[in-house]
């Protein structure tokens, strides 16, 4: 698999609009299993032209889907020799380091997931770096968590969550129970959630992982959980009827409290 994916990268570097290549995904922080997928990441200052990546993409693959944008500008192909499906995703490097320099050293908050970005950049498993690019922005995140984004992130997700006056995730919820609006009550739990991991993050001084398997990650690498962590996120996303779906404002009230505990006992204050 290892020399059939060298041949792949060494395609890419043809590209003289690269000027990095990693490799991300559960391979990279080695939690990958046999359904894992290969993610590539391409960091470029300039466009490649679909065109130029899909006669790429045919030399390995007979199963593909080029100029992908659902998620972000990337190819998909099934690589044949290797009977693995390749991810790979395209980021313009000066995007990634205005957010390397918004987030990490002037202390920009996001309304959750506010690194997540910066966990895909530390995390990725440099391959090609032509002028030694990545490698600096991944320096500058190889130190210590600020304090200032720690404060903001919290400040500005518990807001959010239930603190602000108007149009907070709570009262959204509130309004979506009374209107037995089951859509916007997911929609809107899901941003409550979103806040809830990112001041969780922030809290252990943890990059944010990204969406998925976040109770397991936050269970195996936080030093500081809510009381109840589990529990209560077990409770909030479990099957209920009608009625019980009414429930749910009573669990986020719990999970507010165990988490505005949590930052008090830490001594923070925001």
């Amino acid at each position: 698999m290892v020399d059939n994916l060298i041949r792949i990268i060494n395609d890419f570097k043809n590209f003289q609009q690269i000027e990095a290549i990693a490799e991300g995904g559960s391979l990279a922080v080695q939690t990958a299993d046999e359904k894992s997928d290969i993610d590539i990441y391409i960091f470029s200052y300039r466009n490649i032209p679909v065109n130029e990546r899909l006669k790429l993409v045919k030399k390995h693959s007979a199963k593909y889907e080029a100029g992908c944008e659902y998620f972000g500008e990337g190819d998909e192909f099934f690589v044949d020799k290797i009977n693995r499906q390749l991810d790979v995703m395209y980021f313009d490097i000066n995007w990634i380091e205005r957010i390397v320099n918004d987030t990490w050293l002037n202390y920009r908050a996001s309304s959750g997931y506010t690194t997540c970005f910066l966990f895909t950049l530390k995390m990725c498993r440099t391959l090609y770096d032509r002028n030694g690019k990545l490698s600096v922005l991944k320096k500058i995140l190889d130190t210590p968590y600020p304090k200032e984004l720690k404060h903001n992130i919290i400040k500005r997700n518990m807001m959010l969550m239930r603190d602000k006056p108007f149009a907070s995730y709570y009262e959204q919820i509130e309004k979506a129970l009374k209107r037995e609006d089951l859509n916007s009550i997911n929609h809107r739990t899901a941003a409550f959630m979103a806040s809830y991991f990112d001041i969780i993050f922030a809290l252990n001084e943890l990059l944010h992982p990204g969406e998925k398997r976040l109770v397991k990650y936050a269970r195996e690498n936080c030093k500081i959980l809510p009381d109840k962590f589990t529990e209560n996120i077990e409770h909030l996303f479990a099957r209920r009827s009608k009625d019980e779906i009414f429930d749910i404002l009573g669990i986020l009230d719990e999970m507010i409290i165990n988490l505005k505990r949590a930052i008090k006992e830490s001594n923070i204050e925001y």
